[in-house]
C-alpha cells in the first residue's frame, strides 16, 4: 500500500506541496505505528469492540443527521432528533467507560468517565454503568462511584445553568445546593476509596460496550414523560408548568430547572416558591435515577447509587427550610 501511495504523492506534489507534504508526514507516521497497531487490533481489540463502535458511529454520523429537527406531534415536545440524541449520548457513555476501563483500570477509570459524561446525560450514565455493574459483578462499587460522578458532573451544570437564567434565585439557593454538592462529591468519593473498590481487571473482560435496545428503551420513555408533560401543562395552566417541569425532571432536569429559573427572573413566580421548585426538581430526579439504577444495575449497585442521589437533595431540603 505505502508502495503506490509514495507515487501518488509524488504526483500530489506537483500541484499542491504543501498537502502532499503533510499527508506524507501522516503516511510516515501510520508506517512507524504498524507494529503498536496490529498488537492494538490482534489482542486488545475485539470483534465485538469493533463492531460496538461501528454502531455508534451509525447512531452519531448516519441515522442522526436524516433525523427531524422539529416537533412531530400536536405539543410540540417530540422532536426525533432529540430522542436519537439521547441514545447516542447513552451509546457514548458505554464506549466512554469501556475505553476508559482499559486505559486506567476500573477503579478510577469509570468515575472519570462518570463525570465527564455527567455534563451530557447523567440518566444516560447511570443506565451505562448499571448495565457495566450487572454484566460484571466485580464492578459494582467502581460503577456505582462512575454514576455518581456523573450526577456530580450534571450538578455543576445544573447549577451554573440556575446562576445563568435567574441569579437571584441562586443567590437564595447557594448554601443548599452548597451543601447538597458536597455531600455528593463525598458519595463518590466514598465508592472509589472504599476497600472493596475493584483495583484491577478481571483476566475475561466484557467485550460489549453498550446495548442498544437499552438505550432504545430510555430514549421510548423519555417520550412518553415528555407527552405527559405537555399535557399537564395545557390542562392545568400555570400550576401545571410546575408540574410538567416536575414531570421533565424525571427523564431531564436541566430541562425542568431552566423553565423554573426562567419564572423566576420574568417574576411569575416568587423566589421562595422558586427556590423550594428548584430543590423539589432535585428529589423527583433524584428518586428516578435511583429507580434506573436498581432497574439497570440490580439491587447492589442501586442501594449504592440512590444513598448518595437520595441523600444530596434531602440535605438542601433541610438546609433550606433552616434559611
Amino acid at each position: 500500500v505505502a508502495m503506490p501511495v509514495t507515487a501518488l504523492l509524488a504526483a500530489l506534489a506537483q500541484a499542491q506541496p504543501a498537502l502532499a507534504g503533510g499527508l506524507s508526514v501522516v503516511v510516515a507516521g501510520a508506517l512507524f505505528l504498524k507494529r503498536p497497531l496490529h498488537q492494538l487490533v490482534r489482542e486488545r481489540l475485539s470483534e465485538q469492540e469493533l463492531k460496538d463502535a461501528l454502531l455508534l458511529a451509525a447512531a452519531a454520523l448516519v441515522v442522526l443527521p436524516l433525523l427531524p429537527e422539529t416537533a412531530v406531534d400536536p405539543w410540540g415536545v417530540l422532536v426525533p432528533a432529540r430522542l436519537w440524541r439521547l441514545v447516542v449520548l447513552i451509546l457514548a457513555v458505554g464506549m466512554a467507560g469501556h475505553v476508559a476501563l482499559q486505559l486506567v483500570g476500573a477503579r478510577w477509570g469509570l468515575p472519570l468517565a462518570g463525570f465527564l459524561s455527567g455534563f451530557a446525560s447523567s440518566t444516560a450514565a447511570v443506565v451505562g454503568f448499571g448495565h457495566r455493574a450487572r454484566e460484571e459483578p466485580h464492578h459494582v462499587p467502581a460503577a456505582a462511584a462512575g454514576a455518581l460522578f456523573a450526577n456530580l458532573g450534571s450538578y455543576v451544570l445544573f447549577c451554573g445553568l440556575v446562576a445563568g437564567v435567574a441569579p437571584a434565585l441562586f443567590g437564595l439557593l447557594r448554601w443548599p445546593l452548597l451543601v447538597a454538592g458536597v455531600a455528593l462529591l463525598g458519595a463518590a468519593l466514598l465508592g472509589v476509596l472504599r476497600h472493596e473498590s475493584v483495583t484491577t481487571l478481571p483476566v475475561e473482560r466484557t467485550p460489549r460496550a453498550f446495548r442498544l435496545s437499552h438505550a432504545l428503551l430510555l430514549a421510548g420513555l423519555m417520550g412518553i414523560v415528555l407527552l405527559v408533560s405537555a399535557w399537564l401543562q395545557q390542562a392545568l395552566g400555570a400550576a401545571g408548568v410546575v408540574a410538567a417541569a416536575a414531570a421533565v425532571a424525571l427523564v431531564e432536569v436541566h430541562a425542568a430547572a431552566a423553565s423554573l429559573a426562567q419564572l423566576a427572573s420574568t417574576g411569575q413566580l416568587n423566589l421562595p416558591a422558586a427556590a423550594w421548585g428548584v430543590v423539589l426538581l432535585l428529589v423527583v430526579s433524584a428518586l428516578a435515577k435511583a429507580g434506573t439504577a436498581f432497574i439497570s444495575g440490580g439491587r447492589a449497585y442501586g442501594w449504592r447509587v440512590a444513598s448518595g442521589l437520595i441523600a444530596a437533595p434531602m440535605m438542601a431540603v433541610g438546609i433550606l427550610f433552616l434559611f
